[in-house]
């Protein structure tokens, strides 16, 4: 099976992002190896406090410039950082505006990267842990400029709340296509957010499965699966969270880790499987 799945838009969404934070020096080395393995889907951040974003344009020009993949081969995805998120390496003029910033940011993402558009620009979290205010409403509408501009074509949101989603939602021209989070089993693996995306067709994107969720492979229950698929717990949890619904992200340095995490491609979980999965910590 292959790493994208064709959906009804005009280019098909990878099953499987590749999550380049806190990779510094070894970014383009990573990224290269990454799609070496079979990735389609590159998850950055023009946040030089967490992402070497130059680092993954890098490995980038230097696959297109070996003619190994065309640049509609990929989907590369970005996103707009406040100023709450960054140090003092920004990506744009801190006394512009928010309107402004979001532009800057995002020719920034571009020339980093080497392209001419992005497939989806992610706002990286809103101005606040709680409400939506009007410097989020200013942020997206730049966002939706951007996305009118042919720059970016899709929109998304991360580390987001319900409530701060709804209100989005509810305010917005253009919907989000995709919701990025940390994903925890604790709270049913967001179960409240995945059901309102599923009810308004927006792709759910799942970070940290591995390291926010430490008590599940502890599990008699999940243990169980593991031995009984012959699979690595790390295969497990990704192919169950695509059963569910969830577009996951990985972000391992180790190639054997990368081929091993596309294979869970090719591993079947039953209904039954899901369900022990998503309820174990409940």
């Amino acid at each position: 099976m292959h790493p994208f799945e064709q959906t009804d838009r005009t280019k098909p969404f990878p099953t499987f992002l590749y999550g380049t934070a806190w990779k510094e020096e070894h970014t383009s080395s990573c990224v290269e190896q990454a799609i070496a393995a079979g990735f389609r889907g590159i998850d950055t951040a023009n946040q030089r406090k967490h992402y070497f974003e130059e680092g993954v344009g890098e490995a980038l020009q230097a696959i297109f410039l070996r003619g190994e993949l065309s640049r509609g081969d990929l989907f590369l995805q970005s996103k707009f950082t406040g100023r709450r998120g960054q140090d003092h390496r920004l990506p744009y003029d801190p006394e512009a505006g928010v309107s402004e910033q979001v532009q800057q940011s995002l020719e920034s993402s571009l020339e980093h990267l080497g392209v001419e558009y992005l497939d989806s620009y992610v706002l990286h979290g809103p101005s606040s842990p709680y409400g939506w205010h009007q410097a989020d409403r200013d942020i997206w509408q730049a966002m939706e400029i951007c996305h009118a501009k042919g720059k970016a074509l899709f929109l998304g949101i991360s580390n987001v709340s319900l409530e701060q989603l709804q209100a989005l939602c509810s305010q917005t021209e253009i919907m989000p296509t995709f919701v990025q989070n940390r994903c925890f089993a604790r709270t049913g693996w967001d179960r409240q957010i995945r059901q309102f995306c599923r009810e308004r067709g927006i792709i759910y994107q799942g970070f940290s499965l591995l390291t926010a969720n430490p008590e599940i492979f502890q599990h008699p229950d999940f243990i169980a699966i593991v031995k009984r698929t012959g699979a690595t717990p790390a295969q497990v949890v990704f192919r169950f969270t695509m059963g569910i619904g969830i577009l996951p992200l990985t972000g391992t340095t180790d190639p054997v880790h990368m081929a091993e995490d596309l294979a869970c491609l090719e591993l079947d979980l039953s209904a039954d499987d899901l369900h022990c999965i998503e309820t174990l910590v409940d």
